[in-house]
């Protein structure tokens, strides 16, 4: 989609979407509002939908960067800390590794 082609009140609607959609656990969408939309929202000339698909922009960007937080962090403790865990470890992987933990 050509976003030059779409008015500004559909880009805001659009870029609303998105921002909405991340929190049905799509996090996916807020790297793509991210980046389909920064340019609209920082670089081009000043336009009445423009301040607030900054806001949604900035927003999506917090949200994703929360995300990637929070999914390191349970990763790496996932990671060290399975063999502990014992079978509870082994119940929350669909794969159980092999070998010596």
């Amino acid at each position: 989609m050509n976003l030059d082609r779409v008015s500004n009140e559909e880009k805001l609607n659009l870029c609303r979407k998105y921002y909405l959609g991340g929190f049905a656990l799509l996090p996916f969408l807020w790297l793509v509002n991210v980046f389909w939309f920064f340019r609209e929202a920082f670089v081009k000339p000043a336009y009445t939908e423009q301040p607030l698909i900054k806001s949604y922009v900035i927003r999506s960007a917090v949200g994703l960067l929360l995300w990637i937080v929070a999914l390191t962090t349970w990763i790496t403790i996932y990671q060290m800390k399975r063999a502990q865990w014992g079978a509870t470890g082994d119940y929350l992987s669909f794969t159980i590794p092999l070998g010596i933990p």
